[in-house]
């Protein structure tokens, strides 16, 4: 008889990371997933004077699908996927890829706190489309009111030349990355109905695609500090903080939380991000801003998401 030992089935290996899912209640991935939202950000705009924007967005996502690639295999996951599912990746890694490098060109000109609270009204404008309730148009304004305190309408009103055009290409690219952080919750979503470890190794695909589509925007100026190791292990410092961490737990916690309840914990990240705004890039909140601030915590938390239309992942799809 053949002693030599078992190797472990695709299916063995990828429940691995549904038995680590079940390790610690889902609030609790969640939790460190809010911190890292914002703290590999926060270290990344620390960067942005020495390696650029572009180049720092480069190099958050060249490190994830570096360090995704050994643990998930994207190549086999694409192999084993429908014509349909892979679009769902594609469309998550172009996600990912212009929705960083957006988030990064707000933060060069935005407080964090601020380009944190717009991801949120899109989050709440999404809900009330799918689902139009009082609940939803109370959240609503609230959101919005709280992040017309933080903009500080009046001074940008009264702002005149570059001053405000820094504010308003600022502003442009918070919303898009707004918009761009609602496709992303929703992407998220779907590639985790199979269960945390199918989700965790399509984001590991989705990270590959995301990858390819930065590599026009960012390698240039990224490649410039190649001759500098202290900054690329900065660079591989930022992707792990921003992208591994945040993401792998995030997929953690969507797999054993309903979309309501991961919508209401949300609610956490705008204080998160003016904690680490604080602490990080010594971004001192005014009265009014902290007031914004709790104002969008609180629309986030009241409002209740659309219901989701038809899964692309099926319980039965292959992996």
């Amino acid at each position: 008889m053949d002693q030599s030992p078992v190797k472990p089935t695709h299916a063995e290996a990828s429940g691995a990371m549904s038995r680590l899912s079940n390790v610690f209640p889902p609030h609790a991935w969640f939790s460190v997933s809010a911190v890292f939202h914002y703290l590999g950000p926060a270290f990344a705009v620390l960067l942005f004077p020495v390696v650029g924007v572009l180049g720092v967005a480069w190099f958050r996502i060249a490190s994830a699908a570096l360090i995704f690639a050994p643990l998930t295999k994207p190549w086999r996951t694409f192999k084993n996927s429908t014509h349909r599912e892979r679009l769902l990746l594609i469309a998550l890694g172009a996600c990912l890829a212009a929705m960083n490098t957006a988030f990064y060109l707000a933060l060069d000109r935005l407080p964090i706190s601020l380009v944190a609270a717009i991801e949120f009204v899109g989050t709440i404008g999404i809900a009330l489309w799918g689902l139009r309730t009082r609940h939803n148009y109370l959240a609503f304004v609230l959101a919005v009111f709280g992040v017309a305190l933080l903009i500080d309408v009046p001074s940008l009103l009264s702002a005149e030349g570059c001053a405000l055009s820094s504010d308003l290409l600022g502003l442009f690219w918070a919303v898009l990355n707004g918009v761009l952080f609602v496709l992303y919750i929703i992407l998220g979503h779907k590639i985790s109905e199979s269960g945390a470890s199918g989700g965790v190794e399509r984001l590991g695909a989705a990270m590959t695609a995301a990858f390819i589509f930065v590599m026009p925007i960012g390698f240039l100026r990224a490649l410039e500090a190649f001759d500098a190791p202290l900054l690329v292990l900065a660079g591989i410092g930022v992707g792990i903080c921003s992208s591994v961490v945040p993401y792998v737990c995030d997929q953690l916690a969507m797999a054993r939380l309903p979309r309501a309840s991961f919508a209401l914990l949300l609610a956490l990240l705008p204080a998160t991000a003016t904690v680490i705004g604080v602490l990080v890039l010594r971004q001192i909140p005014s009265a009014i801003d902290v007031l914004g601030v709790v104002l969008v915590m609180i629309g986030v938390a009241v409002h209740k998401p659309a219901p989701l239309v038809t899964p692309v992942f099926e319980q039965g799809d292959p992996e």
